[in-house]
């Protein structure tokens, strides 16, 4: 198992998270379509062409989700019960098609449960980087996770 189990976890503990992952025209597409979401800044390079941005910009589920998931193999794989909930989400910056999106994770709260004895909550938050070492996404998660089993 890769990722912590709860006791594991300390306030104020930081991870820079090796795996990257280069954004595709294909992923921008596909995640929209699956997720029916037709809005032209995302899929239409006509009209897109005519905005601040000049080309689509990515899909910012697919950006908190891409984010999110490079931070499972250190963090939460194999580990956590599951989400409980995104108290904030920001996207400063926008996603294009060939941006390089990396993540770093910070532990900012954490306490055990009070219905689930063995399991605790914990409190992350994501950041996720372009190659140029700006913030494109940032997201305050809390997760249940499983304890160390006896």
């Amino acid at each position: 198992m890769a990722g912590l189990w709860f006791d594991e976890f300390v306030v104020g503990q930081r991870f820079v998270h090796e795996i990257r992952r280069t954004v595709t025209e294909m992923d921008n597409m596909l995640f929209s379509s699956l997720t029916y979401n037709p809005a032209p800044i995302h899929i239409d390079h006509d009209y897109c062409s005519r905005t601040e941005f000049g080309r689509p910009l990515v899909n910012s589920l697919f950006t908190l989700g891409l984010v999110v998931g490079l931070t499972v193999q250190d963090t939460t794989m194999g580990t956590t019960v599951g989400n409980l909930g995104f108290q904030e989400t920001l996207f400063p910056r926008p996603v294009f098609a060939g941006d390089t999106i990396r993540a770093e994770t910070e532990v900012t709260a954490i306490r055990a449960s009070r219905s689930r004895p063995g399991q605790g909550i914990v409190t992350f938050v994501h950041s996720g980087l372009n190659q140029r070492d700006e913030v494109v996404c940032r997201a305050t998660r809390a997760a249940l996770m499983l304890g160390r089993p006896a």
